[in-house]
């Protein structure tokens, strides 16, 4: 697999007052072949593995729901319409990144 384009971020993170060293972190990537490509991690260097993961209409009903493999990656088929990916690490330390932002 090639560079990822898309989105790596830790923004839109709701931290509690005390900031941790291992912070979630998240890219998605429109792979241009009809499915998306999610990687996930940690800053300290941890895996993502069993990590929750969904994917949540405009609404925020839940489209796909799943967990990162093994390897912190998670794919699925691209939705129609509007979309948000939610990397969820646990209480306070989700990550949404929009589908107008995933790009090949």
């Amino acid at each position: 697999m090639g560079l990822c384009a898309g989105v790596l971020t830790a923004a839109g993170l709701t931290l509690s007052t005390a900031v941790s060293a291992h912070t979630p972190l998240c890219s998605c990537c429109d792979m241009g072949d009809g499915t998306v490509l999610c990687e996930g991690g940690f800053s300290d260097g941890s895996s993502a593995a069993g990590v929750a993961i969904r994917v949540v209409d405009d609404s925020g009903n839940p489209i796909i729901e799943g967990e990162m493999s093994e390897y912190s990656e998670f794919e699925f088929d691209k939705p129609d319409g509007d979309y948000t990916v939610v990397f969820d690490a646990g209480p306070g330390h989700d990550i949404q990144i929009s589908g107008k932002d995933i790009v090949e």
